[in-house]
């Protein structure tokens, strides 16, 4: 993701092009999860999912080697996508069920993922600056059969078909008011995002940072998320899940205006990076309770997959094509101001209506 626009700027595509192509990788995150957790929730069979995901998406990916254009590209990240995405939200349900009433630990589970995404940034990024940008497919196939490696490695479902759960029970939680804040507060956070995954290399680049030290700054953010996680399971203990929430938000609002203003000052960059343990770490911490509280076992596949696909999808692609129309007309600058605005009004969701959430039976019985 960090080097994906990078490339796109390479091949010749305008702004626009680049937002969109982008935007069709969250795109995907509103129907694909969605249809896996429905998969997954009525057969139980998860880790067959995600082991025939990783296979396909790693085989739809080699499509970007093939000399297509915009549309032609855009087919090939619609299909790799449409398996890649709905990986992830699989994996989600599948620890937290391992987990049983010990799910605090799963910030120190999650964390390896972010591990992995450092590895690959920073030596993805030593490498592009002594090879082109044009080898950037070539470096993440090497990536994409790790996936499919790990996912042989994890162990078979032993869980029988669930029971089915109670007619109209899924419209009851999702339109319960605090649900409602809570996908309003996730969306316009994924809103808020769109800049920042889609121009923020760019809009480094542009201030005269080289690729390592654009893949060192991405790198740091996530080095901060993984501080956050270790620690997660104390701060739980202090603070209400509302309290982190809204810390969080007003976190992440201050972390946009920073970056929009003050990215050619390293140390304040800096800084503005070591937020994003708050804007991805805290906020997709609590929203693993959120769902696990309110959707409960019978609803948990789909409710993982309606986050996924609300807010990393829909958001985020909707963020994506806004920072593309902002960015072409004004540049990378008032898009981060953009961002800031989102999540002012996430601010105000939040505070008025988001509460904690209930605690699932699961998690009250002690583990097998």
């Amino acid at each position: 993701m960090p080097y994906w626009s990078l490339y796109l700027e390479a091949r010749g595509f305008s702004y626009l092009q680049i937002a969109t192509l982008m935007a069709t990788i969250q795109l995907t995150k509103v129907i694909a999860p969605n249809l896996w957790g429905w998969l997954g929730d009525r057969t139980g069979q998860r880790v067959r999912l995600v082991r025939l995901g990783s296979v396909a998406g790693a085989m739809c990916f080699l499509g970007v080697f093939l000399d297509t254009g915009f549309y032609g590209l855009m087919l090939v990240m619609l299909a790799f996508t449409f398996f890649w995405n709905a990986i992830l939200p699989l994996y989600e349900v599948i620890t937290l069920q391992g987990l049983g009433r010990d799910r605090e630990r799963y910030g120190r589970i999650r964390l390896w993922g972010s591990v992995g995404f450092i590895l690959a940034v920073a030596g993805i990024g030593w490498l592009l600056d002594m090879l082109p940008i044009a080898t950037l497919p070539w470096l993440l196939l090497p990536l994409f059969g790790g996936i499919v490696a790990a996912a042989m490695l994890v162990p078979a479902d032993t869980a029988t078909r669930p029971k089915r759960p109670p007619k109209g029970s899924l419209k009851a939680i999702v339109s319960d008011p605090a649900v409602l804040a809570f996908f309003a507060m996730n969306i316009l956070l994924q809103v808020s995002h769109g800049a920042y995954y889609t121009f923020f290399s760019i809009h480094l680049e542009k201030l005269g940072y080289d690729r390592l030290a654009i893949g060192l700054l991405w790198s740091l953010g996530v080095i901060a998320e993984i501080g956050l996680f270790l620690v997660m399971h104390h701060v739980f203990r202090r603070f209400t899940v509302r309290q982190i929430a809204l810390v969080a938000v007003f976190l992440t609002l201050v972390r946009w205006i920073m970056i929009a203003e003050l990215s050619s000052i390293l140390w304040l960059l800096l800084i503005a990076q070591c937020l994003h343990a708050a804007s991805y770490g805290a906020l997709h911490a609590i929203s693993v309770h959120y769902i696990q509280g309110y959707f409960g076992e019978q609803h948990h596949g789909q409710g993982q997959a309606l986050y996924s696909g609300l807010t990393f999808g829909a958001g985020g692609a909707a963020g994506a094509s806004l920072s593309g129309f902002i960015v072409d007309a004004w540049g990378t600058p008032p898009a981060f101001w953009a961002s800031a605005a989102a999540m002012a009004v996430a601010f105000v969701v939040a505070w008025l209506w988001l509460r904690p959430p209930p605690i699932p039976a699961e998690a009250q019985e002690p583990p097998a």
